[in-house]
């Protein structure tokens, strides 16, 4: 097979990863509510088995990032595959809500790797003038994966039980692994890196920190042990926030690469990443909730209801990595923010207490897809080719930590904001979707948790709106970096791109 040809030998190994991630992702979120029934788990255990996963991932992404740029991506990369799928497998043979949780941190430490490692693989392997192109396509792997995640996760579940969604995932893992090891080739961004020592106290004081948030941002988990608890959580995650900023400025090799985010531009796009991960990604578990909560759907209708979200996402995810070719990150980022914003905004004024008919909500969940796409491509695109090549590691770690930090954020508040002000039997009803059968009593509970649904849906479309301000202010040399990029891929085979696209 000619040099030519390798990077999409690397792109489609890579790709079956990502699919095994976020079909297993976005499959949850429907079948939550049969995996609490089934398992008989609590309302904070059933928030644990969504945010555990997500907690994990996030604390670890920036610190396989860093070792990534240290010893090499390959190894980390396959190692997070295996871990992942056997994370998966235990899931998949969980007997009860404590162990489901257990294997779901398993997947979180090898999701980290998978996902901190994929994009900056691409970047080693593309050139720059088919890297934004390659990166539109890997958003689109990652789309259709979320396409087919409720579904697949829905009809698993009706069909083979709520093990049948890590059931599916464990032969895709698999396929990874062996494809993989076939076709990803060594990295070769360890020159000079080798020697430089791991930032523990960083790594250390982010995990404490992410966990002390998530904690604070769940009070129905940890109000039950103490109501002054979540105060506390809170205070700490200032506390370990600012130890943390203070470690990362003081280290000759921390953690968080500092001068990345004294770059004004890469800040940008860091805050408008967040704003939009925030913001768009927890749209899927409002819909799903509603609908089985209060409609009593199946786990496989809530599937079908969700799928326009990613279908507007793999349709212009597709169509972003040409268009990068064609408009400023400025324009294309600006505008995704602003189609995501109608769409949420549409969305959260179709909820009610009553069934919603699927073309009624449809259109508004395809414009909230649509836009996340628009705005991951040119974002991700900038970001990467912004950095050197020996920081991409670490710059693909902060891009996507800051993303899992917001998916964290965006499911904690939307299950925190959700259940407001229910009682505990309704609370436990509306996570195991049988809500809409608690007697006329509680009728009062079913029009609070709809009102709590739309006010979630309000303070999401807010944050887009913030990002898409933030978006406005990104200066157009953005697209600058990619000069330096194409003159690296214009040397000889046989000197820089050879080199990086050896095994």
């Amino acid at each position: 097979m000619t040099v030519g040809r390798r990077p999409w030998r690397v792109f489609a190994a890579t790709a079956v990863g990502v699919v095994a991630v976020f079909l297993n992702m976005s499959g949850l979120a429907v079948a939550l509510p049969t995996i609490t029934r089934e398992l008989g788990a609590a309302p904070g255990q059933a928030e644990w088995i969504m945010l555990g996963y997500m907690l994990v991932a996030t604390a670890l992404i920036l610190v396989f990032g860093r070792i990534a740029d240290i010893v090499g991506r390959r190894g980390l990369y396959l190692a997070g595959l295996v871990v992942f799928t056997t994370g998966t497998g235990l899931a998949a043979l969980s007997p009860s809500a404590g162990f489901l949780i257990a294997a779901r941190l398993v997947q979180g430490v090898g999701a980290a790797a998978v996902i901190t490692n994929n994009t900056a693989l691409l970047t080693d392997v593309f050139p720059a003038r088919t890297l934004g192109r390659a990166l539109g396509w890997n958003v689109t792997v990652a789309a259709t994966a979320q396409v087919a995640g409720p579904v697949v996760g829905g009809a698993a579940t009706q069909l083979l039980g709520w093990r049948g969604l890590f059931v599916v995932c464990v032969p895709i893992g698999l396929v990874a692994i062996g494809a993989s090891v076939l076709a990803v080739p060594a990295s070769g961004t360890r020159v000079g890196r080798a020697r430089e020592p791991f930032d523990l106290p960083g790594a250390l004081l982010s995990t404490a920190m992410l966990t002390a948030l998530v904690l604070t941002l769940t009070p129905g988990v940890t109000a039950t042990v103490a109501d002054w608890l979540p105060w506390v959580c809170g205070a700490a995650t200032l506390a370990l926030f600012t130890a943390f900023a203070v470690v990362q400025t003081r280290r000759a090799h921390p953690l968080v690469d500092v001068a990345l985010l004294r770059t004004r531009a890469i800040a940008l796009v860091l805050a408008a990443v967040l704003a939009n991960a925030v913001g768009s990604y927890a749209v899927v578990l409002l819909a799903s909730l509603h609908e089985q909560a209060v409609g009593g759907a199946t786990s496989l209708e809530a599937g079908v209801l969700v799928t326009p979200v990613a279908a507007g996402t793999l349709i212009t995810s597709a169509a972003a990595g040409s268009l990068f070719d064609r408009f400023s990150p400025r324009t294309l980022t600006t505008t995704g923010m602003a189609v995501t914003a109608c769409g949420l905004l549409g969305f959260s004024l179709t909820l009610s207490t009553t069934v919603v008919p699927f073309l009624a909500v449809a259109p508004f969940l395809f414009l909230v897809g649509a836009g996340t796409g628009l705005f991951m491509t040119p974002s991700t695109s900038a970001l990467m080719l912004g950095v050197p090549a020996d920081r991409r590691g670490t710059a693909n770690g902060l891009r996507s930590t800051t993303q899992n930090v917001g998916y964290l954020l965006s499911t904690a508040l939307a299950l925190a904001f959700t259940t407001t002000g229910l009682s505990e039997p309704a609370r436990q009803a509306a996570y195991d979707g049988t809500l809409n059968t608690l007697n006329v009593l509680a009728s009062g509970e079913l029009n609070r948790f709809v009102a709590n649904l739309r006010a979630t849906g309000f303070l999401l479309t807010g944050i887009v709106v913030v990002g898409g301000v933030v978006c406005l202010a990104f200066p157009t040399s953005l697209r600058a970096s990619r000069t330096a990029e194409a003159a690296t891929v214009n040397t000889p085979p046989e000197s820089a791109t050879s080199r990086r696209t050896s095994p």
